[in-house]
């Protein structure tokens, strides 16, 4: 008797664990619906053209819902913001190690910076419109920053050696990184095609742009 309320309880217990498995894949698929929404609206129709409303009816879920996972339009934004910039950090230093040489670890880093933004389109287009909006507040903007710091210790540990230019961290980003997302925008365009000889002479211009 023991033995069957034992069998029992435990057929119990997994079939309600079982509905809470479900209850939270639901929701993690309906909040990805919403993540994925608004990253393709404000990509073909920019920030102020995506309202909470559309996101919802892209993301076929009903407009209540999206106010279960984001308090407004800017929260939506800027948590989207911090997880596609975790993303594109976490693919950014995969195979990065501080004992690499500076010139190797940025190869290494602008290489795989590259690949993402070439490969992961939606993504990098949405954290280039993010780099020229107000939506993103500051502290997501600090949060962002924060996912960069091996980058910016490894070109602070170059101008320590005396093998990077002594300027801002913004000046060796802006000549140095930013200008992938313009080759990949002339190529989404179809005004250029990337080849990886054009990608070596892109890190080549990029690593003389901030070496000393």
């Amino acid at each position: 008797m023991f033995l069957k309320m034992n069998e029992r309880s435990f057929f119990i217990y997994l079939h309600q664990n079982q509905k809470i498995m479900n209850t939270v894949s639901k929701s993690q698929i309906k909040r990805e619906a919403l993540v994925r929404a608004t990253i393709n609206l404000v990509n073909n129709n920019g920030f102020h053209a995506a309202p909470m409303s559309k996101i919802a009816k892209m993301a076929e879920v009903s407009p209540g819902t999206i106010y279960l996972y984001f308090e407004n339009k800017q929260d939506l934004i800027n948590q989207v913001y911090i997880e596609v910039k975790a993303a594109f950090s976490k693919f950014a230093f995969k195979d990065y190690e501080e004992s690499l040489s500076v010139k190797t670890g940025f190869k290494r880093i602008w290489k795989n910076i590259a690949e993402f933004k070439l490969k992961e389109i939606e993504e990098a287009m949405f954290l280039s419109q993010c780099d020229n909006t107000p939506m993103i507040d500051e502290p997501s903007r600090k949060e962002g920053l924060k996912h960069l710091r091996p980058l910016l210790d490894l070109w602070e540990r170059g101008q320590k050696e005396g093998t990077v230019k002594p300027v801002s961290p913004y000046m060796l980003y802006a000549f140095s990184i930013y200008p992938i997302a313009f080759l990949m925008n002339m190529q989404q365009n179809e005004l250029y095609k990337l080849t990886p000889v054009h990608i070596n002479e892109a890190y080549e211009m990029a690593w003389n742009s901030i070496k000393i």
